[in-house]
Protein backbone atom coordinates (compact mmCIF):
# COMPACT_ATOMS: atom_id res chain seq x y z
CA UNK A 1 0.00 0.00 0.00
CA UNK A 2 1.39 3.40 -0.67
CA UNK A 3 2.34 5.65 1.82
CA UNK A 4 3.06 3.03 4.50
CA UNK A 5 6.39 3.90 6.43
CA UNK A 6 8.16 1.30 7.78
CA UNK A 7 10.96 1.51 9.43
CA UNK A 8 13.69 -0.83 11.28
CA UNK A 9 14.92 -0.77 15.17
CA UNK A 10 17.75 -2.91 16.40
CA UNK A 11 16.22 -4.44 19.52
CA UNK A 12 17.96 -4.88 22.72
CA UNK A 13 17.64 -5.78 26.38
CA UNK A 14 18.06 -3.24 29.44
CA UNK A 15 17.51 -5.40 32.41
CA UNK A 16 14.07 -6.54 32.16
CA UNK A 17 12.85 -4.48 29.26
CA UNK A 18 12.73 -4.83 25.48
CA UNK A 19 14.23 -1.77 23.75
CA UNK A 20 15.29 -0.55 20.16
CA UNK A 21 16.54 2.00 18.30
CA UNK A 22 16.24 2.97 14.80
CA UNK A 23 18.77 1.38 12.51
CA UNK A 24 20.05 4.53 10.70
CA UNK A 25 21.23 5.50 14.04
CA UNK A 26 23.19 2.65 14.58
CA UNK A 27 26.77 2.17 13.63
CA UNK A 28 27.03 -1.05 14.86
CA UNK A 29 27.30 -3.68 17.54
CA UNK A 30 30.31 -4.88 19.10
CA UNK A 31 30.89 -7.40 21.85
CA UNK A 32 31.65 -6.25 25.44
CA UNK A 33 35.28 -4.95 26.02
CA UNK A 34 37.24 -3.47 28.61
CA UNK A 35 36.74 0.10 29.02
CA UNK A 36 38.84 2.64 30.48
CA UNK A 37 37.44 4.87 32.79
CA UNK A 38 37.76 8.52 32.75
CA UNK A 39 38.03 10.55 35.48
CA UNK A 40 35.24 14.00 36.53
CA UNK A 41 32.67 12.14 33.76
CA UNK A 42 28.81 12.02 34.00
CA UNK A 43 28.21 9.36 36.39
CA UNK A 44 26.66 7.23 33.42
CA UNK A 45 29.47 7.62 31.50
CA UNK A 46 31.10 4.50 31.85
CA UNK A 47 34.07 5.28 30.10
CA UNK A 48 36.19 5.07 26.92
CA UNK A 49 36.72 2.25 24.36
CA UNK A 50 39.38 2.38 20.94
CA UNK A 51 37.59 1.18 18.15
CA UNK A 52 39.80 0.46 15.39
CA UNK A 53 41.56 3.63 16.43
CA UNK A 54 38.78 5.86 17.26
CA UNK A 55 37.96 6.57 20.90
CA UNK A 56 34.46 6.42 21.34
CA UNK A 57 32.53 7.32 25.09
CA UNK A 58 30.35 4.59 26.52
CA UNK A 59 27.40 5.01 28.41
CA UNK A 60 25.48 3.22 30.97
CA UNK A 61 21.43 3.34 30.54
CA UNK A 62 21.20 1.60 33.50
CA UNK A 63 22.84 3.97 35.35
CA UNK A 64 20.84 6.61 33.38
CA UNK A 65 17.83 4.92 33.59
CA UNK A 66 18.24 3.16 37.14
CA UNK A 67 17.50 0.50 36.08
CA UNK A 68 18.81 -3.25 37.00
CA UNK A 69 21.05 -5.13 34.94
CA UNK A 70 19.43 -8.16 33.54
CA UNK A 71 19.27 -11.33 36.22
CA UNK A 72 21.41 -14.15 34.81
CA UNK A 73 21.43 -18.03 35.86
CA UNK A 74 24.30 -20.34 34.79
CA UNK A 75 22.06 -21.24 31.97
CA UNK A 76 22.51 -17.91 30.16
CA UNK A 77 26.03 -18.73 28.04
CA UNK A 78 24.24 -17.34 24.92
CA UNK A 79 23.15 -14.21 26.95
CA UNK A 80 26.39 -11.53 26.02
CA UNK A 81 25.94 -8.24 26.57
CA UNK A 82 27.81 -5.55 24.62
CA UNK A 83 27.49 -2.28 23.18
CA UNK A 84 25.63 -0.54 19.82
CA UNK A 85 27.18 1.96 18.58
CA UNK A 86 24.79 4.99 17.65
CA UNK A 87 26.06 8.02 15.27
CA UNK A 88 23.81 10.71 16.80
CA UNK A 89 24.38 13.99 14.36
CA UNK A 90 28.24 12.99 13.69
CA UNK A 91 29.21 11.75 17.02
CA UNK A 92 29.89 8.53 17.68
CA UNK A 93 28.10 7.21 21.49
CA UNK A 94 28.31 3.52 22.70
CA UNK A 95 25.32 2.25 24.75
CA UNK A 96 25.83 -0.76 26.78
CA UNK A 97 23.12 -3.65 26.35
CA UNK A 98 22.27 -6.73 28.44
CA UNK A 99 21.37 -8.88 25.39
CA UNK A 100 21.06 -8.13 21.52
CA UNK A 101 17.57 -9.61 20.06
CA UNK A 102 16.87 -8.82 16.30
CA UNK A 103 16.16 -6.26 13.92
CA UNK A 104 12.29 -5.61 13.19
CA UNK A 105 10.51 -3.95 11.13
CA UNK A 106 7.85 -1.79 12.48
CA UNK A 107 5.04 0.26 10.90
CA UNK A 108 4.79 4.01 11.53
CA UNK A 109 0.53 3.38 12.81
CA UNK A 110 1.88 0.41 14.97
CA UNK A 111 4.04 2.71 16.75
CA UNK A 112 1.74 4.08 20.64
CA UNK A 113 2.37 7.11 22.95
CA UNK A 114 3.79 5.95 25.62
CA UNK A 115 2.01 4.63 29.06
CA UNK A 116 2.69 7.43 31.77
CA UNK A 117 4.48 5.24 33.95
CA UNK A 118 6.86 2.82 31.94
CA UNK A 119 9.59 0.78 33.64
CA UNK A 120 10.55 4.35 35.61
CA UNK A 121 12.50 5.86 32.59
CA UNK A 122 11.56 9.07 31.60
CA UNK A 123 8.80 9.28 28.72
CA UNK A 124 11.00 12.09 27.48
CA UNK A 125 13.22 9.65 26.30
CA UNK A 126 11.01 7.45 24.64
CA UNK A 127 10.01 7.69 20.94
CA UNK A 128 6.93 5.30 21.12
CA UNK A 129 5.95 1.97 22.15
CA UNK A 130 5.60 -1.25 19.81
CA UNK A 131 3.06 -4.01 21.44
CA UNK A 132 4.10 -7.06 20.97
CA UNK A 133 3.20 -10.68 21.77
CA UNK A 134 5.39 -10.60 24.87
CA UNK A 135 4.80 -6.94 25.88
CA UNK A 136 6.30 -3.84 24.87
CA UNK A 137 8.89 -2.93 22.94
CA UNK A 138 9.89 0.72 24.01
CA UNK A 139 11.49 3.01 21.21
CA UNK A 140 13.81 5.16 22.29
CA UNK A 141 14.90 8.56 20.61
CA UNK A 142 18.53 8.37 20.88
CA UNK A 143 18.54 12.27 20.52
CA UNK A 144 16.87 12.81 23.69
CA UNK A 145 18.84 10.18 25.15
CA UNK A 146 21.19 12.82 26.10
CA UNK A 147 20.63 17.01 25.89
CA UNK A 148 22.81 19.14 24.16
CA UNK A 149 25.31 20.02 27.00
CA UNK A 150 25.62 16.54 28.06
CA UNK A 151 26.58 15.51 24.62
CA UNK A 152 28.73 17.97 24.55
CA UNK A 153 30.43 16.84 28.09
CA UNK A 154 30.60 13.29 26.58
CA UNK A 155 32.46 14.83 23.65
CA UNK A 156 34.86 16.75 25.28
CA UNK A 157 35.58 13.25 27.34
CA UNK A 158 36.64 12.25 24.03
Amino acid sequence: MAGESQFQLVTFHLGEELYGVNIMDVKEIVRLQNVRVIPNAPFYVEGIINLRGEIIPIIDLHKRFKLQTMARSSDDVEIEGGFIILNIDGNKIGIIIDKVERVVSVKAEEVKEPPQMLSGIGTEYIEGVVREKQGYLIMLNTRKLFNAKELQSIIEVQ
